[in-house]
């Protein structure tokens, strides 16, 4: 599908300036006319409008943009930024789900464990991985190659792409509440450090369950909330209609998560949104995990697992702590070696 092929409510005026000099370009050729003047004043006006339109989109715009067909997903940070991709397959006690991938690979100069949500690109591979929304086996397969990850010393790195966890019968069969529950809980005390980024959507807690990590960075124009706008309209309003007042209400842009301090960064991307401009934004994102990889890897195990508490125990706060690893933090998570029982006086030699 071509990028002009699907265009969005609020980039028409876009695309009517683009058709605008692609045909001048073509009568130019044509007819051997100079158009340059006319050409460059179209290019500047094409220039102004897209930098006046993305510089004042609503919540639901960004929704909008967050879910674009031609967006870059997984897939495409996996080819472009991770070099010598090994993947990683199964949860060893159900199945191997498509929605949730898993890998070792390289990202700059660091090896790394590689875990994100896919989504597909074709209806094929859309209907495989289930729409980017996984069971509770991809949840249990992550989590088992996390515990691989912190048995040799590896980085986690986790992309989040998900409209949610999938919601059918089977899920719940399975116990979908109880693995992302246990990925919530594990991910919190792994050894390694844990970089978590939002490439898109990031769903409720289908996305939360890769998402506790040291760092929690998302893309300019992902969302990331506790339910998608559709379903909160519907909830509240019954109504699915009212989708853009209930993303107006959900603060789940990156510039209102990133006051709020649920964001620790904010990736920027190329101007008209990352599917303009796949390379760059890859190369931001890429840029970002080698930078923050250099930081939590001088970072003492315990002090990253320290911080990493009291990041978490402080959301939901009145107020946002700013904890520094350079500052001991207030409470302390330790991990110690289990110690041996004391004996009871209802042993079995007194039974």
């Amino acid at each position: 599908m071509d990028k002009a092929e699907f265009t969005l409510e609020f980039e028409k005026p876009l695309r009517d300036l683009q058709n605008r000099l692609d045909e001048l370009t073509a009568v130019s050729k044509k007819q051997n006319f100079d158009v340059s003047a006319e050409a460059e004043a179209i290019r500047k006006r094409l220039e102004a409008t897209k930098k006046d339109i993305y510089s004042n989109l609503t919540p639901w715009q960004r929704v909008m943009l967050a879910r674009h067909p031609k967006r870059p997903l997984l897939g495409d940070y996996l080819d472009l930024m991770v070099k010598d991709f090994r993947e990683l397959h199964g949860d060893r006690n159900f199945g191997d789900d498509r929605a949730l991938v898993t890998g070792i690979g390289q990202i700059a100069r660091n090896k790394v464990m590689v875990i994100g949500q896919n989504k597909g690109r074709t209806t094929k591979e859309k209907i495989a991985c289930n729409f980017g929304s996984p069971n509770p086996e991809g949840y249990r397969k992550a989590l088992a190659k996390m515990r691989f990850a912190e048995k040799f010393n590896l980085p986690i790195v986790t992309f989040i792409d998900t409209p949610g966890a999938y919601p059918g019968v089977e899920g719940e069969e399975r116990g979908q509440a109880q693995a992302i529950a246990v990925n919530l809980a594990e991910m919190s005390r792994l050894k390694v450090p844990i970089i978590c980024i939002c490439i898109g959507e990031g769903g409720s807690g289908g996305a939360l369950g890769i998402g506790v990590g040291d760092r929690m960075a998302m893309l300019e124009y992902a969302y990331y909330s506790v339910i998608s706008p559709e379903g909160c309209a519907a909830i509240l309003w019954r109504d699915g209609s009212k989708a853009p007042d209930a993303a107006n209400a959900l603060r789940l842009t990156s510039q209102d998560l990133k006051k709020l301090g649920l964001v620790d960064t904010v990736i920027q991307e190329p101007v008209g949104g990352a599917h303009r401009n796949i390379h760059d934004t890859v190369y931001n994102v890429e840029r970002y995990i080698a930078r923050t990889l250099t930081e939590l890897r001088r970072t003492d195990t315990q002090k990253l697992l320290n911080a990493r508490y009291q990041k978490w125990r402080s959301l939901g706060t009145s107020f946002t702590t700013q904890t520094s690893l350079k500052t001991p933090p207030r409470c302390e998570f330790k991990v110690t070696e289990k110690t041996k029982p004391s004996k009871s006086k209802f042993s079995a030699a007194n039974v």
